[in-house]
């Protein structure tokens, strides 16, 4: 079965928790603080394989979970990191969160991290100083990322074939290549995209056959849509045309119509028409069946006629895809080249860290502190301990957030919220 959309939930590990601890030995008295600190959560990282070509496994696991770090220890032992989930998908698989790309996975073998394991809290050994011989703070281990993703998976072709239903897709498919789709004297035969491999000459192409477009399908008709996507990241398309059709240019023009109303970028792809069942035909209707197109045709594009079934004009359809490929694939290399050399001007990763905003909420009558480094040593204060809150309040005094809350208007008893964590500005 083929799925090229689901949706998991993703839970990266928790990290573990830091500890209060105590040197007890012999002959040792007031040994000092020796808590250990928290192991750090075990990331969830997609890798992409050629070994997948749908998503219907991500059906049956609907849940992708990192393992959490294990606690920290007496005598300054720090808790086991969380190991990371390795999840395998198709290459040509985007994840998205709420809607935006977080990783577009092109390539086999390549990894990224989908959702980060939290860090591990501090124990309290971290905290020993001259003025603070016995500290009681120990940090809790930090959440790990979690959230909905949505895989889109996006097949990676060299060619993609467009056409009307029953226009000999499959057929082409199925003698060029090593694939076997089904194929019949009906339409909508294909119900799932196709992937084939054809050899040709001393290169190779990888071919994918898009089930048959109608008009409207843009809009949802027919197989609507659905398939579309795939087309997307093909290098070319390969229109194929029953040469049989009573108005052949108005069946050609029906299919670019629909590429440009999913997307503009389609109707400029570069393309090669193909004329399809032409061993029927006499040459001077297949002539005029060739020039009705050429009227209508994209600038540049070129007709061939072919027959799948009677091996008929296919080396030279082939040859011709071959190089355009090879010119599509060598211009996009070269605008990534020129990219990569353009300057990106920036806020360093350290100064959007340490960020922070104050506001005054007038309907909950609260002040909010945003900042990730702030939010980040909010989520990890035990707030069961004076001590730790304490702590939290010398690091907001310290990066100038208590100032700014007077400055305000904040009292000593006033609420601040930061995160999801509440505490007042004074003890």
């Amino acid at each position: 079965m083929f799925v090229d959309t689901v949706k998991v939930f993703v839970q990266a590990g928790k990290g573990g928790d830091g500890v209060v601890s105590w040197r007890h030995e012999i002959y040792v008295d007031k040994g000092g603080p020796d808590g250990g600190d928290g192991g750090r959560g075990g990331d969830v990282i997609f890798e992409a394989t050629d070994n997948l070509n749908t998503l219907i496994d991500f059906r049956f696991k609907p849940e992708l979970r990192g393992e959490p770090g294990k606690n920290g220890s007496k005598q300054k032992k720090r808790g086991r990191s969380g190991q990371p989930k390795i999840v395998k998908v198709p290459v040509g698989t985007l994840v998205k969160k709420n809607g935006v790309v977080l990783a577009d996975l092109t390539v086999h073998g390549q990894q990224e991290v989908i959702a980060m394991g939290g860090d591990g809290g501090f124990g309290n050994a971290h905290f020993k100083s001259s003025t603070r011989q016995a500290p009681k703070i120990a940090e809790r281990g930090e959440p790990g990322d979690e959230f909905e993703a949505e895989l889109e998976l996006k097949l990676l072709a060299d060619v993609g074939l467009v056409g009307f239903p029953n226009a000999g897709k499959s057929t082409f498919l199925s003698v060029v290549s090593n694939a076997q789709p089904e194929i019949a004297d009906y339409a909508f035969t294909t119900l799932t995209p196709n992937l084939g491999v054809a050899d040709i000459d001393s290169s190779s192409l990888l071919i994918a056959d898009i089930p048959g477009l109608i008009e409207g399908a843009s809009e949802g008709k027919g197989l609507g849509d659905t398939f579309l996507r795939h087309v997307e990241r093909t290098a070319v398309l390969l229109h194929l045309v029953d040469a049989y059709s009573n108005d052949i240019a108005q069946a050609y023009q029906t299919i670019r119509t629909e590429l440009a109303q999913y997307s503009i970028d389609l109707v400029d792809r570069p393309e090669v028409i193909a004329l399809t069942k032409c061993d029927g035909l006499d040459q001077e209707i297949i002539d005029m069946q060739v020039q009705a197109v050429r009227e209508v045709a994209a600038p540049g594009a070129k007709i061939f006629a072919i027959s799948s079934s009677a091996r008929y004009g296919l080396q030279d359809l082939l040859r011709e895809l071959v190089r355009v490929v090879g010119n599509v694939r060598s211009i996009v290399e070269e605008i990534e080249s020129d990219e990569g050399d353009l300057p990106v001007i920036k806020l360093s990763q350290v100064e959007q860290s340490e960020a922070w905003d104050v506001r005054y909420d007038e309907d909950e009558k609260v002040y909010v502190v945003t900042g990730d480094k702030i939010e980040k040593f909010a989520r990890r204060t035990n707030f069961d301990g004076f001590e730790n809150v304490n702590r939290l309040r010398d690091i907001m005094k310290k990066m100038g957030i208590t100032h700014d809350l007077v400055r305000k208007g904040a009292v000593s008893d006033s609420r601040i919220i930061i995160g999801d964590s509440e505490l007042t500005l004074h003890d």
